[in-house]
Formats: C-alpha cells, sequence, structure tokens
C-alpha cells in the first residue's frame, strides 16, 4: 500500500466474460492481467498489464522531454541515414520522409527503415 489505496492481487481472465483466476496470464498476453484500486475518493479504478499494443492502438505523438534527448534522436538519425545511403549507393532527396519514418518507428518500437 502506498498513499492510502490498497492495491488488489494480480488475476488474469482466460477471456472475455470469464471468471477471475488468481495471478498474471501465464503466457504474459497482452490486456488479460489486471488489478483493482479504489482512490481515497472512493473511485475504483482496474489497472490492465499492456505487453503488447494492438495494431493501430500505438501512439502517433512523439515527445522529446528535453533538446538532449531530441539531439541524441537527431545524431541517430543522421547516423543510421548514412547507413541507408551506403546501402542505396545514392544521395536521398527523400530524407526529410526518412528521417519522420524513423523517428516514429524508433519511438512505437516498431522496426527501423533501412
Amino acid at each position: 500500500m502506498s498513499g492510502g489505496a490498497p492495491v488488489s492481487e494480480v488475476f488474469h481472465r482466460d477471456g472475455p466474460g470469464q471468471p477471475p483466476i488468481d495471478g498474471r496470464d501465464p503466457a504474459g498476453r497482452s490486456y488479460r492481467s489486471y488489478a483493482t484500486f479504489k482512490d481515497p475518493d472512493g473511485n475504483a479504478w482496474l489497472l490492465q498489464e499492456v505487453t503488447q499494443r494492438l495494431q493501430g492502438r500505438q501512439g502517433t505523438e512523439i515527445i522529446f522531454a528535453s533538446s538532449v534527448e531530441l539531439e541524441g534522436a537527431l545524431r541517430r538519425l543522421a547516423a543510421a541515414h548514412g547507413e541507408h545511403e551506403k546501402i542505396t549507393g545514392e544521395h536521398d532527396e527523400n530524407w526529410p520522409e526518412w528521417y519522420a519514418e524513423f523517428i516514429a518507428a524508433e519511438h512505437s518500437g516498431r522496426p527501423l527503415p533501412p
């Protein structure tokens, strides 16, 4: 218990409408393990474990916490894009699109562009 809100034990369900089963989902499947708590105001909350987001549920907002974090991303981009141009053997006139895709892929955990 922290901050006055006791949290339930973790439980999972084998599917919609199924009764709760003690413990985390044994297969570690996304959206299957839960815990509950009530905040000090009496509001009930359900926590759901997400190990991998469903297709189409990845966030589209990309936020850098600082200029240092953005600089690091730009340096990674520049290095990766240099490797991309070595592979293709030509200057990439469409580098802004490639940079944007790289940042979005890196942020969401998708495979990075070649």
